[in-house]
């Protein structure tokens, strides 16, 4: 539902934007568009053409502030430096926070300084865009760089804080500073809430509330399958942490119990090269297809017969999202926040992280009972839209903006829309 434009004028920081792994802030930051927020993205670090492929990738592109190419300029980084220190009880107090963070060493001391004149250049830039609030997503460097660049502007700052990455240590960024610090911190699931809540003072629990990263169900449907194979896809980065071996070997096992299946992966990464040998014993059963656009993965879906992600850690895959909303049933592993998205049984299986004869055993199951991948594909999509559209998750989010969500970990908008 539409709103009339505020005086809001939220500033959105990520490290890398926009990106094809990171389609949902995207998303994001369209559905706050159309409820009428004044969005503006920055980024600390360009991105090139292979995450630019789809129309609203290049708009971003274009339209997006970067940091380290404004801090290249001699002139623009001794301008933002004058900015900033005419206020120099905000410059200094924020450079004295930057040290304090510092972990040991001098590698470690010379990240913090980094990080602390990349703020001064994003400060610069908040004010001569007239930003009321800077929001950042996960927990890592980037906001660092939003803690003290809203500090040195003289906004509030907020983060999203997803997971794996920005969990496993938490005292290395500082979790607990950066929820003081923060007006609130989205956290995209049950699970990544919990852990910020060992990693903080109670006294600021309740600033940590439920988003969840969303989509929008309409793009996704699924397709009549010509095909006359078993088709199973993966949609992610080629990196150990997506177990992308795990599914190989469960693949090469679950073959000769059932011929017909084949496997799509859609991503890039630097284990790439070397899954690709390794798959070479299947022969056609296995395809790389690289990065694809929104809409690309949109259809390689809608035609799937199962989605498998195998991962060792995750926050709560996005992809997955995507397959149940393309009503494919999904096999994924038990971390983190999966099991808030995937109810084991109903829209999908989950298996134990590693358990490659599970995995195997999930696949057959699913391969070889057809009428079961339907009533999980339809249960899968019933979630997605009750819980994971990307509207809905931006009324709550605009909220949070605006000062107006009810209490409790997870806003209920149901009379604030």
């Amino acid at each position: 539902m539409s709103r009339p434009p505020t005086a809001h004028r939220v500033a959105y920081l990520a490290a890398e934007y926009p990106a094809v792994s990171h389609t949902f802030i995207l998303r994001e930051v369209e559905a706050l568009r159309r409820l009428g927020l004044d969005v503006r993205t920055c980024s600390v670090r360009t991105t090139g053409a292979a995450h630019h492929k789809g129309t609203a990738e290049k708009q971003a592109g274009q339209d997006t502030f970067y940091i380290l190419e404004a801090a290249r300029k001699p002139v623009a980084l001794l301008a933002a430096q004058g900015a900033a220190l005419r206020a120099p009880g905000r410059y200094f107090a924020a450079l004295r926070q930057a040290l304090s963070m510092r972990a040991p060493g001098l590698r470690a001391l010379l990240y913090q300084i980094i990080y602390f004149v990349e703020a001064t250049v994003l400060a610069a830039h908040l004010r001569r865009i007239e930003a009321t609030h800077l929001h950042n997503h996960f927990a890592n460097a980037s906001a660092t760089v939003a803690m003290l660049a809203a500090r040195i502007a003289d906004i509030p700052f907020s983060y999203t804080l997803h997971g794996p990455s920005d969990l496993m240590d938490p005292a290395r960024w500082r979790l607990d500073l950066k929820t003081e610090a923060a007006q609130f911190v989205a956290c995209i699931s049950f699970f990544a809430r919990s852990q910020a809540m060992l990693a903080s003072d109670p006294a600021h629990w309740d600033k940590l509330r439920i988003i969840h990263c969303g989509l929008e169900p309409a793009r996704y449907a699924p397709a009549p399958s010509t095909s006359d194979h078993t088709d199973l896809v993966f949609v992610g980065r080629l990196a150990a942490v997506k177990g992308v071996r795990i599914l190989l070997g469960a693949l090469r096992a679950a073959l000769p119990d059932h011929p017909a299946l084949r496997l799509t992966l859609v991503g890039d990464g630097p284990d790439r090269a070397a899954l690709e040998a390794e798959a070479q014993d299947l022969g056609e059963a296995v395809q790389f297809l690289g990065y694809q656009t929104q809409e690309a993965v949109a259809d390689i879906l809608a035609r799937a017969d199962m989605m498998v992600l195998p991962s060792f850690a995750e926050g709560v895959p996005v992809v997955l999202m995507e397959a149940m909303a393309s009503q494919v049933p999904v096999i994924a592993t038990q971390v983190a926040g999966v099991s808030e998205l995937v109810e084991h049984g109903t829209s999908g299986l989950i298996v134990p992280p590693g358990d490659q004869v599970a995995l195997t055993q999930a696949i057959l199951s699913l391969a070889q009972d057809p009428a079961r991948r339907a009533q999980m594909g339809k249960a899968g999509r019933a979630k997605v839209e009750s819980a994971f559209d990307i509207d809905g998750e931006a009324q709550r989010l605009a909220a949070l903006f605006e000062g107006r969500a009810p209490e409790g970990p997870r806003p209920d908008m149901t009379d604030n829309t």
